[in-house]
């Protein structure tokens, strides 16, 4: 019979924030509960209500804050994602163009060769030819 504590098991997290509405539908609901369930006059209600929307207003913006800069920073790591790939990209160009530069004069050098060599042997070709009809037959 196998241990509980040797069973493996699955932690899955949630993102549990449900955002900017879901904090304002909640503070709603509970400004409108504390109406229902708390007799107060209407001054003393007034100034609650002042005091729950100053502190929604506070929370909201806060929120809005922390948004932006979540956005701000995946932005900026977005960017130097980019600029890491275009620079990869750039440097590869580059390489490339100077293999291809190297590789084409290293082509013509050995066309020259290639040339010298074929002119070599066509002038010997020649030579070989005169030579051989300068020369008297027995």
């Amino acid at each position: 019979m196998r241990d509980h504590d040797e069973v493996p098991y699955i932690v899955i997290e949630r993102d549990r924030s449900g955002g900017v509405g879901s904090f304002v539908l909640g503070a709603l609901v509970g400004a409108g509960v504390a109406l229902l369930l708390a007799p107060k006059s209407g001054e003393e209600t007034q100034e609650e209500l002042k005091e729950q929307a100053r502190k929604l207003r506070i929370a909201a913006e806060e929120r809005v804050r922390e948004a932006q800069k979540q956005l701000e920073e995946r932005l900026d790591e977005a960017r130097e994602g980019v600029q890491s790939r275009y620079d990869e990209v750039r440097d590869a160009v580059t390489a490339g163009r100077e293999a291809a530069t190297e590789a084409r004069t290293d082509l013509e050098q050995k066309l020259e060769r290639s040339k010298a060599a074929y002119r070599a042997g066509v002038s010997a070709a020649r030579e070989t030819v005169a030579a051989g009809a300068e020369e008297p037959e027995d």
